[in-house]
């Protein structure tokens, strides 16, 4: 069991704290006046401990001479507040001591956001690595001081935007885990391929199953399999395409989105739209506690077109909620109809967006009184890098980062 902290109380007293179970311990501390026998007292600590953690559950104080309610108030006060003021700091202290340092590397794209998730925590190093390219175009990599990295927690930000970075990395992230480290995170915020997660006719790929098949091979480091953190994964049977050497860890954003939507000034208005069953799927059950609309693709002829299947939209602002984009189509679509029920507002909201061939500039900012046409708010986050470049200060457009939920997810 690890050591217990010291509480280090008025007079400069300390104290170290013995649990003699890993749960409960009591504790019988007498007061530093042995000179006057009035105002001696003890008082017994109820310590819950649960592995790191420590908290002080109460304090009971008792005069020797009189009941526990006596007439040591004074001293009783003082050494109670002492005694919360210092479990405080030292339950503090004593969690950033036991944190797990990690040293993060990453790639080119995701320099900004590694940088944003180092600032969220001292126990971060950020590392570089040499991304070179030999003359005839492939990769040229250097990991620099790669001794350095031996028996400590290990984690690579990746970016798979192209088929040429995912080549470019797949070496790196590979070869990390043979320098024996002691665990090996890959946080991969976007699985970019797992809108291909299904086969319609004889002969398609579902290449999300060959990326993962790719993933669960990495490896496994000193400390064992990977740990792989991904965020709001397209398909959920796709977790199941990930093999016994890889630990899937699935993240979403929707938290993000919570906070966001708490800001607002007609944050009490706020209706959610889902463009389709696999949204609603998806993210219902995070977004429970706001009313709901349910949009469906109908067939009329050769066209489809979006209905609303549930909810009404009327007079709310209504947020859209997805987990990626990329045309944008679908998102259009439903902002239509939801604008032709009487949405007063609508915005949209994706984990991803992915917006190939600047598809984002299709989406205009609404300054009131245009919700059939444009956005008062679209957010995502910055899983896709390039996008959040192209984006940035554009309305409607909003960047959620990502960085405090990884950082929390490198302490697992």
């Amino acid at each position: 069991m690890e050591a217990p902290p010291s509480f280090f109380l008025s007079q400069n007293r300390s104290l170290t704290l013995k649990p003699s179970s890993p749960l409960h311990s009591h504790f019988l501390l007498p007061n530093s006046n042995k000179n006057n026998d009035k105002n001696r007292f003890s008082s017994t600590c109820e310590i819950k401990s649960n592995l790191r953690n420590w908290s002080i559950e109460h304090v009971r104080e008792m005069n020797k001479d009189s009941s526990i309610h006596g007439n040591n108030n004074s001293s009783s006060s003082s050494f109670s507040s002492s005694l919360v003021s210092v479990s405080a700091a030292t339950s503090s202290e004593f969690r950033t001591k036991n944190a797990k340092k990690v040293v993060l590397f990453f790639c080119d794209e995701t320099k900004s956001l590694a940088q944003k998730i180092a600032s969220e925590s001292d126990t971060i190093e950020l590392r570089t690595i040499s991304w070179g390219k030999f003359p005839d175009g492939f990769p040229n990599i250097f990991i620099p001081n790669a001794q350095s990295i031996r028996g400590q927690h290990v984690a690579f930000l990746a970016s798979f935007s192209s088929p040429a970075v995912i080549f470019e990395q797949i070496p790196v992230i590979y070869q990390l885990p043979k320098l024996f480290i002691s665990s090996f995170t890959l946080v991969l915020p976007f699985f970019p391929t797992g809108t291909s997660e299904r086969m319609e006719d004889e002969g398609d790929i579902a290449t999300a199953f060959t990326l993962a098949r790719l993933l669960s091979n990495i490896p496994i480091s000193r400390g064992g399999p990977t740990s792989l953190v991904t965020f709001d994964i397209h398909a959920l049977q796709e977790r199941f395409y990930f093999g016994d050497n890889i630990l899937p860890c699935f993240e979403s954003g929707i938290p993000l989105l919570k906070r966001r939507l708490q800001d607002l000034p007609d944050s009490d208005n706020i209706s959610i739209a889902f463009p389709d069953d696999g949204a609603w799927k998806r993210f219902h059950k995070q977004l429970q506690h706001f009313p709901t609309i349910v949009c469906a693709k109908v067939r009329e002829g050769d066209q489809r077109i979006v209905r609303i299947k549930e909810g009404d939209p009327s007079a709310r602002h209504v947020v859209i909620v997805d987990d990626l984009v990329q045309s944008g189509g679908t998102l259009v679509e439903c902002q239509k109809v939801l604008a032709a029920h009487g949405a007063e507002k609508i915005s949209a909201y994706v984990t991803h967006g992915i917006f190939p061939n600047k598809s984002w500039a299709r989406f205009e900012h609404d300054n009131g009184g245009n919700p059939e046409s444009a956005f008062t708010y679209f957010w995502i986050t910055d899983s896709c890098p390039l996008t959040v470049k192209e984006v940035t200060n554009k309305p409607p457009f909003e960047v959620l980062s990502l960085a405090s939920s990884i950082s929390a997810s490198l302490q697992i």
